[in-house]
């Protein structure tokens, strides 16, 4: 039977007390919600923390799906069940409804969490891709501040993020734009697992042109970082198969893909290219209509 390593438990009662215990605690203390990511790593010892902090109990205060300012605001506690049923992010952002179609299973987005997948910076995670895609921010609470971090900076590497010792990631901001049209396509072998190789992509239009691009691949960088050469291929341009197919190009170049039990990386790059082209069809069926 697999077990953790012992650990030592605490539940926070609000966002400061979880700071403070993650502050007096130390760099051995994980903030735990799902756990559906933590829980698994510390069952195989890949990771070991000494003290678990509950933050359920701040449910009421960061769970939420809000539009204010010009933006939707997603607390970090947000279930994925609840990103699912979203009619507003549905209207808003197609692509989230897309990607949480594809996650995992009912119980697993019943538990899951916003805040912990993005946390969690697994190189095959799908919100985090979605989220780069969407022009994103990252709302990042300290002990008596907090800071806004543009998601392709929230992730620094596989499993590391901007997050630093005594924070916690508390929300994330989407600009609203008009005009805009959004897919996620994704290649995984068998419902529920990780993506073989996974395309974000978000379009804004100006009358018949492109304004504005975000494109993100997940599962195949070491990061779900933007492909910036294919977004660049866009603007300016109307949409048609010649142009998504030089973004796709672009978006596969730029990819760094790993051979594993997934598939070989060549595969891998093939997928990121065709799944790049089809959520760019998508995404502007939707944004004009057709």
């Amino acid at each position: 039977m697999q077990v953790p390593a012992p650990f030592d438990y605490a539940r926070a009662a609000n966002v400061d007390e979880a700071i403070g215990l993650l502050e007096r605690l130390g760099p051995e203390a994980r903030l735990i919600a799902g756990g559906h990511s933590l829980l698994p790593m510390m069952k195989l010892r890949l990771a070991t923390p000494e003290h678990l902090i509950d933050i359920n109990p701040l449910q009421d205060a960061l769970a939420y799906i809000r539009e204010e300012g010009g933006e939707v605001r997603i607390g970090a506690l947000t279930r994925h069940r609840d990103l699912l049923a979203s009619d507003l992010l549905a209207s808003r952002f197609p692509i989230i409804r897309d990607a949480e179609q594809l996650i995992a299973d009912p119980p697993v987005r019943n538990r899951g969490t916003i805040g912990g997948a993005l946390c969690q910076a697994d190189p095959s995670e799908d919100l985090s891709a979605v989220c780069a895609a969407l022009g994103a921010v990252a709302v990042i609470r300290g002990r008596g501040d907090e800071r806004v971090v543009d998601m392709t900076e929230f992730h620094q590497g596989p499993y590391e993020t901007a997050v630093g010792e005594a924070e916690m990631l508390v929300e994330v901001r989407i600009p609203v734009r008009e005009h805009h049209g959004s897919a996620y396509q994704k290649v995984k072998r068998r419902t529920g697992d990780w993506a073989t190789a996974a395309a974000g992509v978000a379009l804004w239009f100006e009358g018949s042109d492109v304004a504005a691009a975000g494109i993100a691949l997940s599962a195949v960088n070491p990061t779900s970082v933007r492909s910036t050469r294919a977004e660049e291929a866009l603007i300016g341009r109307p949409p048609s198969d010649e142009a998504f197919a030089e973004a796709a190009r672009l978006a596969a170049e730029d990819c760094r893909p790993v051979s594993d039990q997934r598939g070989p990386a060549e595969y891998k790059r093939h997928l990121a290219r065709e799944l790049t082209h089809r959520a760019l069809r998508r995404a502007t069926e939707r944004a004009l209509g057709a």
